[in-house]
């Protein structure tokens, strides 16, 4: 029947009180055309919701993709299947499991701005201090003035570069940073924002290298992720690909009258995405071609604007440590937790507001963190975390003390506000409403 998906058997547990989210996820599968998703939430420092069903692979009905649109608009799947990567087989799809990872493209951004976050309050980094100070280079094109906190809250002005990338240059770590170092901004610094859809990857990661010798990789892989007990990779290892879930697009399957209109894009927002000398379109298409995000090099690169590897769980853990210890926590920092609360403070605190230069539609960041609004709905005013494009979503909110993680390997258009993050989003509010009532 036109509009309706397939009905799937949904694992996994939610505590007493959190039913509406079992719900919702399950309505993703019909309603949304959802293939393989899972979706955690934290509450407190304790797990309360932990499900997951569908595909791990794409049958052979499913048109696999090499990163349908992935950071770039309007960019279609090849005709070809792309059969590389993790989960290619001749085979029918495997199902979603408990420890099922994913590629979760620009939810890596919230992984990687708590790096210099961290190095800030461990006196190791200045985020009023300029970038320079730190790496030399960078100073170059009318960029001695920009601040470490311009990089964090995409207002560097260097969303695009004039001379894009290859996939093989983006992920050499050498190519990337040189690029962004030579580049002239496109505005001048400090005086407006606009979304470093792959740049934030070379300017962030660059400065952690600067500052503690290390790839930003490495430092989550030793300071964050083994410590808390995190299925979570920037760099993801040969021994880990047989976790990962294959992406794959899908469509969105025509709404029935009863949920309302389905709505489109603005027309300045499409117009933008379409015309090739945009800053939009420029800043998606800064890595040319498209690189295939199956493929084990681009999983195994560091790229902390898109190419983070995590389980729904890690996500929601690491979001839940950020504000609060987690009574598990294998580490002796603040009993599991990360930010002490001037540095949640300054995560998200309002750094850039209004038009964005690239985006289009209004935004807001905090420092690294994208926060509750009307182009990126979370749970509520105090809410900071970062969508994925295509669907994925990881977000904390200090108030309900809750940590949210949802990762998808069903690939729809659009940045922010994909759906069926939405419809999880509003159905925790609905859980969290009825037990504190």
């Amino acid at each position: 029947m036109a509009g309706v998906g397939s009905v799937v058997d949904v694992q996994g547990t939610v505590a007493d009180g959190f039913e509406p989210v079992r719900d919702a996820f399950a309505a993703n599968f019909t309603r949304h055309g959802e293939r393989g998703a899972a979706m955690v939430l934290y509450r407190e420092g304790e797990k309360v919701v932990d499900l997951w069903g569908g595909a791990k692979t794409p049958d052979a009905k499913t048109p696999d993709t090499r990163a349908p649109d992935t950071e770039a608009p309007d960019t279609k799947a090849p005709d070809d299947d792309g059969a590389s990567g993790p989960g290619a087989s001749g085979g029918g799809p495997e199902p979603w499991t408990q420890d099922t990872a994913q590629v979760v493209r620009s939810v890596t951004k919230g992984v990687a701005a708590a790096v210099p976050l961290l190095l800030h309050q461990r006196g190791q980094l200045d985020l009023d201090g300029r970038v320079s100070t730190y790496w030399p280079e960078f100073k170059e094109a009318g960029k001695e003035r920009v601040l470490v906190r311009h990089l964090l809250a995409h207002r560097t002005g260097v969303p695009v570069l004039d001379t894009p990338l290859t996939p093989a240059e983006a992920v050499d770590g050498i190519s990337g940073p040189r690029a962004v170092a030579a580049q002239r901004p496109v505005w001048e610094p400090g005086t407006a924002h606009g979304y470093h859809a792959h740049t934030y990857s070379w300017l962030v990661g660059e400065l952690v290298r600067r500052v503690t010798g290390r790839t930003i990789g490495r430092w989550i892989a030793e300071e964050i992720a083994r410590p808390l007990g995190l299925d979570l990779w920037l760099g993801l290892p040969e021994a880990q690909r047989g976790r990962v879930g294959r992406i794959a697009a899908v469509e969105a399957l025509a709404a029935p009258a009863a949920h309302g209109p389905r709505l489109r894009p603005k027309r300045s927002v499409a117009e933008a995405y379409r015309d090739p000398e945009s800053l939009t379109r420029r800043a998606f298409a800064a890595i040319t071609p498209v690189p295939d995000e199956n493929d084990p090099g681009y999983l195994a690169a560091e790229l902390p604007a898109s190419s983070g590897v995590a389980t729904a769980e890690a996500l929601a853990r690491f979001y839940a440590a950020l504000i609060g210890p987690l009574p598990s926590a294998r580490t002796a920092r603040s009993g599991g937790r990360l930010f002490a609360p001037a540095t949640l403070t300054m995560a998200r605190t309002e750094e850039s507001a209004g038009p964005d230069r690239v985006l289009v539609v209004g935004t807001r960041y905090g420092l690294g963190y994208m926060l509750h609004g009307p182009a990126c709905p979370l749970l509520g005013p105090g809410s900071f975390g970062h969508p994925g494009r295509g669907g994925s979503l990881a977000f904390a909110d200090p108030e309900a003390r809750i940590g949210f993680a949802y990762v998808t390997n069903g690939m729809r258009r659009g940045v922010t506000a994909d759906p069926r993050a939405q419809a999880l989003v509003r159905a925790v509010r609905t859980s969290l409403a009825a037990l504190e009532a």
